[in-house]
């Protein structure tokens, strides 16, 4: 999943290899199964960080889930 800005994303937990992947911010103050905002997209070659709006980090994107609507 690759989001875009102003996607609602929900997350889903980190491992500790996963916030140390390209140097991902610790989302120790995200909850597991809350719904976010996307604030800001960064594309890296191997992986891609997300920024939150409210929350100061970029975190790893593999770490949250697309929240689509019908």
């Amino acid at each position: 999943m690759i989001p875009k800005v102003g996607d609602k994303v929900r997350f889903i937990g980190a491992t500790k290899e996963q916030i140390a992947w390209g140097n991902c911010s610790d989302p120790c103050n995200l909850t597991v199964g809350e719904i976010y905002t996307v604030e800001n997209v960064d594309i890296r070659t191997s992986h891609t960080k997300v920024e939150l709006v409210g929350f100061t980090g970029r975190f790893n994107s593999v770490t949250f889930e697309l929240v689509e609507y019908d």
